[in-house]
C-alpha cells in the first residue's frame, strides 16, 4: 500500500521546499529528471541524440481534476512538439502521455480528445505517442482509449505491466501486425488480488509477455534495465530485423548500458522533464518506496 507519510510529503509545500534546497536531493533528481523546464529538456534530447539514443518525453503531472489543469498539460505537449520540430529533434521522437494528467478522472471525454490533439500535432511532427500505464484500476479505460486513438493514429502505443495478472491476455490482443507496445514489470504497489508480488513471479511474467510480444507482429518495446530481461530479449528477438523492436530505459539509469545497446540496436531513453518533479518523484517512492533502493542502487552501477 502507498505509504501515508510520503503521500502527505508530496503535498506539502513546506516539505517540497525543504527537499529541494537539500543538494545531495537535488543531486538525485537532476539525475533522472531533465530538469524544470523545456529548455532544460530540449539539452538532454541533444546530449542523448548525440550519442545515438532516441527519446520518449514524459511532461511530468497526472492525477488531474481541473480541465484547465488537464489544457494546461495538452499545451505543454504541443508546445513540446513546435521546439523538437524547430530544433531538427522530432524525427523519431516519441512522448510518453499519461491519460490521467490530460483529465481521464473529469467526466466526458475531455481527456481522450486531448489526446487526440497531441496525436495528430506528434504526426505532424514525425513524431509518435504511447499512452503510459498507470495503476490497475485504470487498465481498461486506457485500453479503451488506446483503441479510439488507434482508428486515426495506428501507430499510438502503449505500455503494459506485467505484474498485473491480467496482462498476459492484454498482450495477446496487442501483438497485431503494427502495434507498438512498451511492456514494463510495473512499478505500483497493486494488491495481490490483481498483481503478482514477489519477484521471481514478475519475472517470470515479463518473460511470458516478451515472448508474446517477440512472436506477434507488433513492434515490442523493451522497457527494463534488468540484465537478465535484456539476454533474453537479445535471444528472442535473434530472428527479427532490428528495425522491429527497440530497448527502453530511463534517463540517468544505466546509461552505459544504454550507450552499448545503441551500438546495434534501437535504444530509446525515457525522459521526463518539468516542474512537477517533486511530486512526481513522491509518489513513485509512495506507490512502491523499493524504488528509492533501485534509484541509489544505480549510481553504483551507472
Amino acid at each position: 500500500m502507498p505509504s501515508p507519510l510520503l503521500l502527505a510529503a508530496a503535498r506539502s509545500g513546506r516539505m517540497r521546499d525543504l527537499v529541494t534546497s537539500m543538494p545531495l536531493t537535488r543531486g538525485v533528481v537532476d539525475r533522472f529528471v531533465a530538469g524544470d523546464d523545456l529548455v532544460a529538456a530540449l539539452g538532454v534530447v541533444r546530449e542523448l541524440a548525440a550519442e545515438g539514443l532516441e527519446v520518449t518525453l514524459d511532461h511530468l503531472g497526472e492525477h488531474t481534476r481541473e480541465p484547465a489543469q488537464a489544457v494546461a498539460t495538452r499545451d505543454a505537449y504541443l508546445r513540446l512538439f513546435a521546439a523538437l520540430e524547430e530544433q531538427g529533434l522530432a524525427q523519431g521522437a516519441d512522448a510518453s502521455v499519461k491519460l490521467s494528467a490530460l483529465g481521464q478522472a473529469l467526466p466526458g471525454e475531455l481527456a481522450l480528445d486531448h489526446a487526440r490533439e497531441i496525436c495528430a500535432a506528434a504526426g505532424r511532427a514525425g513524431m509518435t505517442v504511447t499512452l503510459d500505464m498507470e495503476d490497475h484500476t485504470t487498465v481498461d479505460a486506457t485500453l479503451e482509449s488506446l483503441g479510439k486513438l488507434r482508428s486515426d493514429f495506428p501507430w499510438v502505443g502503449v505500455a503494459v505491466q506485467a505484474m498485473l495478472r491480467r496482462s498476459e491476455g492484454d498482450l495477446r490482443e496487442l501483438v497485431g501486425e503494427g502495434s507498438r507496445v512498451r511492456l514494463v514489470k510495473g512499478a505500483y504497489a497493486e494488491p495481490v488480488s490483481v498483481a503478482f508480488q514477489s519477484r521471481g513471479e514478475i519475472d517470470r511474467a515479463y518473460v511470458r509477455g516478451l515472448r508474446l510480444l517477440m512472436r506477434g507482429d507488433g513492434y515490442p518495446m523493451v522497457g527494463s534495465h534488468d540484465p537478465r530481461v535484456i539476454e533474453i530479449a537479445l535471444t528472442l528477438a535473434a530472428n527479427r530485423p532490428p528495425s522491429s523492436y527497440e530497448f527502453q530505459m530511463l534517463y540517468g539509469i544505466r546509461a552505459a548500458e544504454q550507450r552499448r545497446l545503441a551500438g546495434g540496436h534501437r535504444m530509446r531513453v525515457y525522459v521526463p522533464y518539468g516542474a512537477d518533479w517533486y511530486g512526481y518523484f513522491m509518489r513513485r517512492l509512495a506507490e512502491r518506496p523499493a524504488n528509492l533502493v533501485f534509484f541509489l542502487r544505480s549510481f553504483v552501477s551507472r
